[in-house]
């Protein structure tokens, strides 16, 4: 059931059995101040109703535009009865109420995130999560696109916390600085290239430079030190056709479709052919202390900062640009973490299984209202499941479901 408080602005109710006062009061805006959404376990013309927010709802519309707000997210919806806005009287029964926030809820993907620090004594990784990064507020007719991110840092944690703050920003600009169309393949790697190499150039700037003196991080951002700090970056992007991917370092992206595992990023590893050949070249060397390291010392071959190994470490991502199907499941973004022990296919079980509602029950704590239960059983899982089978390292998951959206 919804529970509504509705009111329609009007400086003079008297005057709307006039046709003039009429006409100026379908202009005037319509307010609902609060809905109360609680959850229904049934369903209504075949859609099952889904949970949207504990906490109040602002809507408000005018002129055929409903705006929707829940939390800190706006939704923009030009489709909707006419009755709702026009003529100074409302009626919004409780279904309408709710098959127009399903509507908007569906633009956003359901997604879980798992982040601990395991055998590590520090925690360096970050996670960022962006729904609607970019779409409906530079263009009402443009679907919404979303950002997902996993930042390993090593060093210390200040650089992946940069990325974290600072890379989906980067992003919304190269992609604005094009205007880009989604189909566009060779826009979008020059893009996720452009971003990459620019939040290389700002962690050079900002820490190498000396431009912040402090930092609660154990290197105190003493230069010498900074230089041996960097992070690895897997970065998704949702958009309603593409799943766009750009990868720096050994996180990995593995989509689950039709019940198999398909990687959408390759670890860069010191050992790798064409990176081995590509460190040669430049000069360097990879030499294999416990494993291949870039100079005896980076376990990874690509990454965001680490000045002292330039140019054999190369801030580059390789983007991989793969259409949507129905038969996709989920999305999952890693660190090494997880990777290190637990499998592609192991992982993508795991998440099926949770996301069919087969996984144990209170996996999951409870976390960001907009974030998923399922989504989340499936992260917390998948971590839980990298310390049982004894990771050394910090662990980061990010679940996305995309069945539930529907852009």
């Amino acid at each position: 059931m919804a529970e509504l408080c509705c009111g329609v602005v009007s400086e003079n109710e008297a005057s709307s059995v006039c046709e003039a006062s009429s006409r100026a009061a379908r202009r005037r805006r319509m307010e609902i101040r609060r809905i109360k959404f609680v959850a229904q376990p049934d369903t209504e013309n075949g859609i099952k109703k889904q949970r949207l927010c504990e906490n109040a709802v602002e809507i408000c519309g005018e002129d055929g535009v409903l705006e929707i707000k829940i939390g800190v997210k706006k939704e923009k919806i030009r489709q909707f009865p006419p009755s709702i806005s026009n003529g100074p009287r409302m009626i919004l029964s409780p279904s309408l109420t709710t098959a127009i926030l399903e509507d908007s809820e569906l633009r956003f993907p359901k997604y879980g995130v798992a982040s601990v620090c395991g055998r590590r004594r520090d925690m360096e990784d970050t996670v960022a999560i962006h729904p609607s990064f970019y779409g409906g507020d530079h263009d009402e007719n443009a679907a919404p696109f979303h950002y997902f991110a996993v930042y390993d840092g090593h060093g210390c944690s200040h650089v992946a916390a940069k990325c974290r703050d600072r890379m989906h920003e980067l992003v919304k600009e190269e992609i604005l600085s094009e205007r880009k169309e989604e189909d566009d393949c060779n826009e979008w790697k020059n893009a996720m290239e452009r971003s990459f190499m620019r939040m290389d150039k700002e962690v050079t700037i900002t820490f190498h430079a000396g431009l912040i003196s402090s930092a609660n991080c154990r290197c105190d951002l003493q230069t010498r030190e900074c230089d041996a700090v960097g992070s690895a970056a897997v970065v998704a992007i949702l958009t309603p056709h593409k799943i766009i991917v750009a990868n720096c370092g050994d996180s990995r992206a593995v989509l689950c479709r039709d019940g198999k595992a398909i990687p959408l990023s390759d670890d860069h590893k010191p050992d790798r052919p064409d990176e081995l050949n590509r460190i040669q070249a430049a000069g360097g060397r990879v030499i294999y202390w416990d494993c291949p390291r870039v100079q005896g010392v980076l376990a990874m071959s690509r990454a965001i900062g680490d000045n002292y190994l330039k140019p054999y470490v190369s801030c580059e991502p390789e983007v991989t640009i793969t259409d949507r199907t129905a038969e996709d499941e989920c999305l999952i973004l890693a660190s090494d973490g997880l990777w290190d022990v637990v499998s592609n296919d192991t992982a993508c079980r795991v998440a099926r299984m949770c996301l069919k509602g087969k996984g144990p029950a209170g996996c999951s704590p409870a976390g960001d209202e907009n974030s998923d239960k399922a989504c989340s059983d499936a992260s917390m899982l998948l971590a839980k499941l990298a310390l049982a089978r004894r990771s050394a390292d910090n662990v980061s998951v990010v679940v996305i479901d995309l069945k539930s959206n529907h852009m």
